[in-house]
Formats: structure tokens, sequence, C-alpha cells
């Protein structure tokens, strides 16, 4: 492969912001819920990079064929591996095409085919574009891609703030991950957080029922959070985490009562004695993104309650981990149900994915 922009490449971040800004120069796109994808390819040769330098090529070989379809024979796009359901994108069966063994991948692959969606170009031909202003990058890019083929898309984009605030508000429940903005005028910054993106934000009062310590041991690193269903099981649905160090080492001390006797009732007891390896929505299970990574808890008795804030719920669980509020002492953990959370219904999403969803 020889490209005028070679992997890896560091995918341009964005900062947060709470609402869509209005200032002028400024273009509009949704924000997908899926893998981050730098697609690299030259004559035959295809690569999938993320954002993170792990290769996603063997994982999806059905977009490899089609992305030689779609993109010119020299090129480098900026996009977004999805996964379209008759519900919306749904990020949880995404995660579960990450799978070691060559026959579980092409089986994945045929039942649970993936979409890609571009939103930038970085390199035509000999040409690097990461000099250009996004203005021209994105024209190119629209004169270069085949978006006709199924499950090859390219990103709507609006210069009317009115039209992104529509979008952010009516196609959550579809899967939409907010809205990004950028200004028409900005190169293609490598790891640099040059543009903003706005996503939703909301409360809820969660039952802490266990931590994980911080990987340099000396504080806490994130809370665990449950809540109650109808029948009353405490349901294990995200964390809290992104505590300063101070914050976590005061609340190893916080935690500490909690600690004593605290499996002896414990909802999740059989999740605390099982097997790191066991898999599944408990505690302990295996990271499907870094399998390597400790998620080894520790249990607390199920007191406390915590305001938590998050962004979304998929499939009974917050989608990006939540940030600690404050904790409830006027609250019971029996008050802290599903009930609580904000379900907002899936838009209809057929005009931007017409291929068959994935059921």
């Amino acid at each position: 492969m020889d490209l005028p922009v070679m992997p890896p490449v560091r995918p341009m971040l964005a900062k947060a912001v709470h609402e869509v800004p209005r200032t002028p120069g400024l273009t509009f796109e949704p924000k997908w819920d899926g893998f981050r994808c730098i697609v690299f390819r030259d004559g035959d040769e295809v690569e999938l990079g993320s954002r993170n330098d792990r290769p996603l090529t063997r994982y999806f070989p059905e977009l490899v064929e089609l992305l030689k379809e779609a993109l010119p024979p020299r090129c480098v796009v900026d996009g977004e591996i999805v996964l379209v359901t008759s519900g919306g994108l749904d990020f949880e069966r995404l995660q579960l095409r990450l799978h070691p063994a060559a026959s579980r991948v092409k089986k994945l692959a045929a039942e649970t085919p993936a979409s890609f969606v571009a939103f930038d170009l970085l390199a035509l031909g000999d040409r690097d574009l990461t000099p250009a202003p996004f203005r021209e990058r994105r024209e190119l890019l629209e004169g270069v891609l085949g978006a006709d083929l199924a499950r090859v898309h390219l990103t709507p984009l609006t210069e009317d703030p009115d039209v992104a605030q529509d979008w952010f508000t009516r196609f959550e429940g579809a899967g939409f991950d907010g809205v990004m903005a950028k200004p028409a005028d900005l190169p293609y910054e490598q790891d640099k957080r040059t543009m903003w993106k706005v996503k939703h934000e909301r409360t809820a009062d969660c039952v802490v029922a266990g931590f994980r310590w911080h990987k340099d041991g000396a504080g806490v690193g994130s809370l665990l959070l449950g809540l109650f269903d109808d029948d009353a099981v405490l349901h294990h649905v995200g964390v809290a985490s992104s505590f300063t160090a101070a914050r976590r080492r005061e609340l190893v001390g916080e935690l500490a009562p909690l600690r004593e006797n605290a499996l002896a009732a414990h909802p999740w007891r059989e999740w605390a004695e099982a097997h790191p390896d066991a898999g599944g929505r408990m505690p302990g299970g295996l990271s499907r993104w870094s399998p390597a990574k400790d998620l080894s808890w520790e249990p607390v008795r199920t007191e406390w309650v915590a305001e938590v804030r998050y962004e979304h719920v998929q499939g009974g669980r917050f989608r990006h981990g939540g940030r600690l509020v404050r904790f409830r002492p006027d609250r019971e953990p029996a008050s802290c149900t599903y009930a609580q959370l904000e379900q907002v219904p899936p838009a209809e999403l057929a005009a931007l994915f017409p291929e068959e969803p994935v059921r």
C-alpha cells in the first residue's frame, strides 16, 4: 500500500458542548453510534483502521468488498461503521462482530452485515487532502463516493443550525449519538479536538452496587450502578467514572463501611464469585474491545443511591459511561427503577438507510 496518507491515522476529534452552536461558517452532521473507521484503499488493498490503531479489516469482510465498489482506486476516507436494524442503530450487536474466531466472523458477516457512513476525505489519488478546508474535502467526497450501493452512505450535511437541532431531537431514538459541528474552512487535524459534538445528557438515580479500582491501584476508578426492573431484580446498567485523583482516594474511604459483609445478601453474589471470563452482562465480564482489560470488581452493600448523568440508554444499559453528580441519602435504593429513564421512540431512518435492516 502506497498512499499520500498512510496508516495509522489518528482521527480528528471533538469537544463536547451542550447545545447546537450557531457560529457563522459552521457545517453540521449527525453523530453516528458505531465504530469510527478510517478506510485506506490502494487498488485491491483495503485496510479498515480504528481510532485506537486496532485494525478492523478482519471483522468486517463484507465491507471490504463493498468499499472496493464504492470508493475510487486510491483514497483515504474517514467514516463510521454502523449496524442498521429495524429499531435503529444497534451498538451492542455491532460489538458482537469483534470475535476472534474466523468462522464466527464469517457467520456474523452474513447474519448481521454492517454499513459504512462516510463523512470526510483525507486523500485522493496522489493528493494529501488533510491541509485542504473541509468544504473542499466534502465536495470531492460527494463527487467520488458511490453512495448508491447498499450499506455505503454519505452522511447528511447542513449549514442550518435549525436543521441540526431537528436531527438532534428527532433521530435520537434511532441511534444517533448527537450532532457534530465543524467549520467549513477547517483542515483535517489528526488527534486534535477542533470540532464540536452536541450530545444528550440526562440524570438518573441508581443503586451503587460495587466499584472497580483505578489502574493506579490507589483509588476508585468507577462505581458500578444498578436499576431494578418490575420484578425487583437489580440489573447492572453501567458505571460512573472520570473522577479526579483526589476524589478517587476520597471514595475509597467513603465506601469502606459498605464493603463489610457485602456479599452476604448481595443481588450479584453469583456474578462476584464467577470466573472473570464468564462473559455476559455481569460486571466481571470480558471487554469485547479490550479482552485483556481487568474488569474485576469489589462489591458493596446496596444501600447507597447515586445521581448519575448519562447520555442515552440502549439494550437496558447506559450507552456510555455516566458521571457522578452526587450521592442521594434521601433516596431509598428500591426506588431506583427503570421507570425513571426517559425512553425516546425510534425515528424512521429508511430515508437514510434504505438497505434491509438486520433483524
